[in-house]
């Protein structure tokens, strides 16, 4: 039997999970916990803690054999200098100082991607339902901080996982109100170039909120106007105090402010049709699965029609998009578990 550490390491919480692989089939969880990431100087320490707590519960010693941790940033050669953290990583340093045989370091949603592969029917909504085609493509995005694309292909008995910087390739409006949003970015922050990710993603949600409430289409409500200005007076700043993103959903589920509604009502359908542009360019009859942190927050506007209908709009090629099984991932630990997934297969 072998010891996996898996791991999720972001600039504000590190998760951990000790896993057991028996059989190369099955990973037996035994012990998880999550620590302040700002609070240690660097992985090293929160390791060790976790393995301490691990084997006093356990009530034996352990020897991790294995372990993968999945960052919030670039990875390149198996080292990693966080974004959000002044925490410098490098896997061999890492197997060095831990003492463990194997480790490596994946790109968070390149862990999503493996992730996939380890899901339940129960850690899945499915938004179309058709019966996925053997050895085809498989595609993930997913929209959070910022808009995660990539894509998995079978390789002789297993899927091979790959990340993509696809959320940076160019907005594509389709109506006159998204052109009108392309524009008002391009000159909100000086730029020419509008990417996927500035609308559809977190900060997507307040800058399609900031272009409807300037261009005056409906009435801003006192509470989610007082958010908003909080949050773009604490702009620049590391850390902010709150999250407009999630008010404005939150508004918008609730019905309560017709502002967030409209907001979300564009979000949802842009997102729908980034999603389809990402499985023209992979035909992922395997399936193409929304992961990320928005989706399962805002479930019921992912399932009222306008996402898919987006999603399939694709002049004389919709019918393609068709045959593509669409599933919102429920489970928000997809990138824990794609760790370990990883880590069992070095």
């Amino acid at each position: 039997m072998t010891l996996i550490l898996a791991g999720d390491i972001g600039g504000t919480k590190t998760i951990l999970r000790l896993v057991e692989d028996s059989d190369s089939e099955s990973l037996s969880v035994l012990h998880e916990a999550r620590y302040p990431s700002r609070d240690f100087p660097d992985l090293v320490p929160i390791v060790q803690t976790f393995v301490s707590e691990a084997g006093q519960k356990l009530q034996r010693k352990l020897s991790i054999d294995k372990a993968c941790f999945a960052i919030a940033g670039p990875v390149v050669n198996d080292t990693s200098n966080l974004t959000n953290l002044a925490w410098v990583l490098d896997a061999r340093r890492l197997e060095e100082e831990l003492a463990i045989a194997k480790i490596t370091l994946l790109n968070d949603f390149a862990a999503v991607g493996y992730g996939i592969l380890g899901l339940e029917a129960d850690d899945l909504c499915t938004l179309q339902q058709v019966n996925p085609q053997a050895d085809a493509p498989i595609a993930v995005i997913g929209a959070g901080t910022g808009l995660g694309q990539g894509f998995l292909i079978q390789n002789q008995d297993r899927y091979q996982v790959f990340a993509s910087e696809g959320g940076h390739g160019d907005f594509a409006p389709r109506t006159e109100l998204e052109f009108q949003l392309l524009q008002y970015l391009r000159e909100k922050y000086d730029i020419q170039r509008i990417s996927a990710e500035r609308v559809v993603s977190g900060q997507g949600i307040v800058a399609v909120y900031q272009f409807l409430r300037d261009r005056q289409f409906a009435h801003e409500s006192p509470e989610i106007a007082q958010v908003v200005k909080t949050w773009e007076r604490e702009m620049g700043r590391s850390e902010k105090s709150v999250d407009p993103a999630a008010e404005i959903s939150q508004a918008a589920l609730q019905k309560s402010d017709h502002l967030s509604e409209q907001t979300l009502k564009m979000f949802v359908e842009a997102y729908g049709a980034e999603a389809g542009n990402l499985a023209l360019k992979l035909l992922p009859y395997g399936g193409l699965y929304i992961a990320g942190g928005i989706a399962a927050k805002i479930l019921p506007l992912m399932q009222d029609g306008s996402f898919l209908r987006t999603f399939t709009e694709k002049g004389r090629v919709s019918p393609l998009l068709e045959n593509v099984p669409v599933h919102i991932v429920m489970n928000p630990q997809v990138g824990l578990i794609g760790a370990a997934i990883c880590a069992s297969r070095l």
